[in-house]
């Protein structure tokens, strides 16, 4: 859960990989000096979804100061289906391109809510901000993304 959720909001394999590690050496630290006492699995969960977005966020921050690789190069990056499908893996590819490319706030909201299956109520909880502010960003960067979908995906499109 905690590579998958920083690989979504990073977009990177090595940047997801280096903040999966951060959070997990946080809760080991916090774990060990007794400061932070995790109830039950929810809590366990809620706790390390909060770091990883915390830690995905300083991430994409720190990045920004640094030129992007060009689009080309993170498609192939990415891995293929096991069952060799090209047309699905360009789509996924396609997909995570764009999903990149939304502003970083409708991102993690988009992220949490779809691949982490969470409500909206959850996600502003974990993000400490306004239930108002958590559904506006969703709505936003699902308009966006279907809007740039329809650009750059035509040839899938019926």
């Amino acid at each position: 859960m905690v590579f998958s959720l920083a690989l979504r909001v990073t977009g990177e394999r090595g940047t997801a990989e280096e903040v999966a590690q951060d959070a997990f050496l946080e809760l080991h630290r916090e774990l060990t000096g007794s400061q932070v006492r995790l109830e039950s699995e929810d809590h366990a969960r809620f706790w390390l979804r909060r770091v990883t977005v915390h830690r995905a966020t300083d991430a994409l921050r720190r990045r920004s100061r640094r030129p992007e690789a060009q689009a080309e190069e993170w498609i192939e990056e990415q891995h293929v289906e096991e069952n060799g499908e090209a047309l699905s893996a360009a789509v996924v590819a396609l997909l995570e391109e764009l999903l990149r490319t939304l502003p970083e706030q409708m991102r993690v909201v988009v992220v949490l809510r779809y691949q982490e299956e969470m409500t909206p109520h959850e996600i502003a909880t974990l993000l400490n901000q306004p239930l108002a502010t958590v559904k506006s960003n969703l709505q936003r960067g699902l308009q966006l993304l279907r809007r740039k979908a329809a650009v750059t995906m035509k040839e899938y499109v019926r």
